[in-house]
C-alpha cells in the first residue's frame, strides 16, 4: 500500500525508491485513534512527529468556556509539523475528526532521515513552508473574505489537497466535517454555516450529501472564493486560478 506521507512529499520533490524506503523505516508502529478524541494536548511534550496516515484531524485552541477555534485541518499524509520535536511543549491541541490511523516518527529518526536524504530534507522544508502559506490564507479568509467566500475557499482548498494525494474522485471528495466543525474553522455559528451551505447549493455550485462534497462548477466556485491554488506550492497539482 503506498505511503500517504511519501505521496504527499512527492508533490513537492520527486522522491526516489530509496527515499520511500527510508521513510517507511523511520515510521514507528501505527495506532488507531477514535473520532472526537485528542491525539496530543496543548502543553504536552512533542517528542515525536505525528503523521496522519488515514482519516481527518484538526489543530485547535479551546477557551475555558468551551469556545473552540479550529486553526488547521490535517488530511492523510500530513505530518503534524516535521520540526515540532524541537519545541518544549505543544501550543495547541490536535484532535481526530474521524477515526484516524496515526503514525509517528521520533525526533532522532527525523534528524537521521533528513541527514541521509537531501531530497527528503528539501521535501519536509517545502511541506512546512506550504503549511505556513495555508495558515496565511486562512488568516486572509477570516479577516477579509465574506462568509460565503470563506466556505467556498475552504471547499476549493480541501478538494485541491485531496486531489494531490489521490483521494478525490473527479469533482467529488470526502467531507466528514459537521456544521459545528465548519463553524469552528470559519469563525461562524453553525446556523450561519447552514445558511451559507444552502446559498452555495442554491447557486448550483455544490452538493453536500452523505459526507461527500461534489463541486459542480470548480471554476465558478474558485471565482467566488478568490481561490488561487498557487499558495499550496505543489508541483504536481493543476492550479485553479480565479481573479
Amino acid at each position: 500500500m503506498p505511503s500517504p506521507l511519501a505521496q504527499k512529499l512527492n508533490c513537492y520533490v520527486r522522491l526516489s525508491e530509496d527515499d520511500r524506503m527510508c521513510l517507511a523505516d523511520a515510521m514507528g508502529p501505527s495506532r488507531m485513534v477514535a473520532p472526537r478524541t485528542d491525539i496530543i494536548h496543548e502543553g504536552d511534550d512533542p517528542r515525536a512527529i505525528n503523521v496522519i496516515l488515514d482519516g481527518w484531524a484538526c489543530r485547535y485552541r479551546q477557551f475555558a468556556n468551551g469556545r473552540r477555534q479550529i486553526v488547521s485541518l490535517l488530511l492523510p499524509g500530513d505530518p503534524c509539523d516535521p520540526h515540532v520535536f524541537l519545541l518544549d511543549e505543544m501550543d495547541h491541541t490536535i484532535g481526530a475528526i474521524t477515526p484516524v490511523l496515526l503514525g509517528q516518527i521520533s525526533g532522532s529518526a527525523m534528524r537521521d532521515l533528513t541527514a541521509r536524504s537531501p531530497r527528503l530534507d528539501l521535501a519536509f522544508h517545502r511541506e512546512s513552508l506550504a503549511t505556513a502559506a495555508i495558515q496565511r490564507e486562512w488568516t486572509v479568509s477570516l479577516g477579509s473574505r465574506t462568509g460565503i467566500e470563506r466556505l467556498a475557499h475552504l471547499f476549493c482548498e480541501l478538494h485541491a489537497r485531496l486531489t494531490a494525494i489521490g483521494l478525490a474522485d473527479g469533482n467529488t471528495c470526502a467531507m466528514p466535517m459537521t456544521q459545528n466543525d465548519l463553524g469552528d474553522a470559519m469563525g461562524q455559528t453553525s446556523v450561519h454555516i447552514n445558511r451559507t451551505l444552502q446559498e452555495l447549493r442554491g447557486l448550483g455550485l455544490i452538493t453536500l450529501r452523505s459526507r461527500r462534497l461534489t463541486i459542480h462548477d470548480p471554476a465558478a466556485l474558485a471565482r467566488l472564493a478568490h481561490f488561487d491554488a498557487a499558495y499550496l506550492h505543489r508541483t504536481e497539482v493543476d492550479r485553479i486560478v480565479a481573479c
